[in-house]
């Protein structure tokens, strides 16, 4: 298998722009899915009440009962916080309204079922990510040069970084570059809301209730749950020449479409719930990619194989970037 190393320069990967531009050549159609969905406005308003009356039923059972809470979190809780997160990032993305400010209150919201503040931080780095792909300074998603040393091939080592997940991608914000502040007053009013909604939980609910919507954020993001598969999946090189990867399996329902993440590079103006019809408008372009179909079986993959570690991040080099944008006549 060949893989591409991860990048100690500040180049980024140019291949999304680059076949951005050839689509639209080839097809000037695809612009009309770009627009406002406030479809998902509603899906956050619903994942919000159904955290909160979950939370709530648990909260009144008590503490005693916290292996129910860690199941619901695991099997219920998981998924609804995940698709909020797909929210915010619709939301950072002004897909949602036209108005700036109810796409930050629309994140705000989706945040709320988290206990932990991160809308407003990801808002910050997100955007680096995407124009500054894969290069090491800029790009919080790719892994510090600790965290590749010290995880290895290990399997263990793999388990126990994607189980604690969520903190180490808090760790990497400290080594970024040029990235715009963190602190700022939107990420202050994000800490204060998350802060009230909490101890308003523990009024209402007790311990348990919030219990339940810390260990659902956990599972969202990382704690060995298949969702955490996704970290995996996006920009792991798991085939030569191509630096971003697609899930196209079933739980891309209840995901909010985040699967298609070749697509949201290419084209981040497209609304989550019109990501497939851009994949079936421009096929020649997508569907020769290499693309993941379980995040199941990819978990198991990348803790078991030895043959993949954190070193199997894509930096996407010019050669990779280029050989994976010509396009294959549909049949």
């Amino acid at each position: 298998m060949n893989v591409i190393s991860i990048s100690s320069t500040s180049s980024a990967d140019r291949s999304h722009v680059e076949r951005r531009r050839l689509i639209l050549e080839a097809h000037p159609e695809v612009r009309t899915l770009f627009g406002k969905d406030d479809l998902t406005f509603k899906i956050t308003a619903g994942i919000f009440a159904g955290q909160l009356l979950i939370a709530a039923i648990l909260g009144w059972l008590g503490l005693s009962y916290w292996p129910l809470t860690l199941l619901l979190a695991i099997c219920v809780g998981a998924f609804a916080n995940h698709a909020a997160f797909v929210a915010i990032h619709d939301a950072i993305h002004n897909c949602v309204f036209d108005n700036t400010l109810y796409n930050k209150l629309t994140a705000l919201l989706a945040d709320l079922p988290n206990a932990f503040p991160t809308a407003m931080g990801f808002r910050c780095y997100h955007i680096k990510h995407h124009s500054h792909l894969s290069a090491y300074d800029y790009d919080a998603d790719v892994p510090s040069h600790w965290e590749v040393e010290w995880v290895g091939d290990s399997t263990w080592r793999k388990a126990l970084w994607l189980f604690f997940f969520p903190a180490i991608q808090l760790a990497r914000l400290s080594r970024l570059k040029g990235t715009v502040p963190i602190m700022g007053l939107w990420t202050y009013i994000n800490a204060a809301v998350i802060l009230l909604f909490d101890i308003f939980v523990l009024w209402a609910f007790g311990p348990n209730a919030l219990l339940y919507l810390i260990l659902s954020f956990w599972f969202s993001v990382g704690g060995l749950h298949p969702l955490s598969a996704r970290w995996v999946q996006e920009h792991f090189a798991f085939g030569p020449n191509q630096g971003t990867f697609d899930y196209y399996g079933p739980l891309n329902k209840v995901a909010l479409n985040i699967g298609y993440h070749n697509e949201h590079h290419d084209f981040h103006e497209i609304p989550w719930r019109r990501l497939p019809e851009l994949t079936e408008m421009a096929p020649e372009f997508y569907k020769p990619l290499g693309a993941h179909y379980s995040w199941f079986a990819l978990l198991v993959t990348f803790v078991f194989d030895p043959r993949y570690s954190l070193r199997t991040r894509s930096a996407n080099v010019e050669a990779a970037s280029a050989a994976q944008l010509v396009p294959v006549p549909a049949e």
